[in-house]
């Protein structure tokens, strides 16, 4: 028996059709490519539902489970077990930020340097690779010598 119909191939009891010549490879082959294509996703997003469940679930059990008995002194705003006093608004120096965004930066761009080791190796990638690999090098030393050249860097 011959498949005439794309709806056939998905209709139960097709284990035993064939698929004529005649019909293109993708019509041929979409079905069986399709159902892992999402096969994969039903997965993964099953996972995404178990772990959403299990967060409600625990958060939920700890909201019945927790003694509920407020008092004026578990109310009060505290600060590490100091009662507030003054403002609200703490200076704080500005460089530690700049400190931590420089971090952020080289970090996270070094990250980058690992996929490139890894493509760097494969035939055709090469010369192209290792021109992108200087130029981005390049911008993140101008970036460090930009910081360095204001002053950044200094710890005083």
């Amino acid at each position: 028996m011959h498949i005439t119909d794309i709806t056939d191939i998905t209709r139960p009891g097709s284990e035993g059709l064939t698929v004529p010549e005649t019909m293109p490879e993708t019509v041929r082959g979409s079905t069986v490519v399709a159902a892992d294509y999402f096969h994969s996703y039903s997965v993964a997003g099953l996972l995404a539902v178990v772990g959403v469940l299990f967060v409600a679930v625990a958060f939920g059990a700890g909201r019945l489970l927790r003694p509920v008995v407020p008092t004026p002194e578990k109310l009060l705003t505290y600060e590490c077990g100091v009662d507030p006093v003054g403002e609200g608004w703490a200076h704080t120096q500005v460089r530690y930020y700049v400190y931590a965004f420089l971090y952020v930066i080289f970090a996270v761009d070094s990250i980058f340097l690992f996929p490139w080791a890894t493509v760097f190796a494969d035939p055709g990638y090469g010369a192209a690779t290792l021109v992108e690999m200087f130029v981005f090098l390049g911008f993140l030393t101008v970036g460090l010598l930009y910081a360095y050249k204001k002053g950044v860097l200094a710890w005083t």
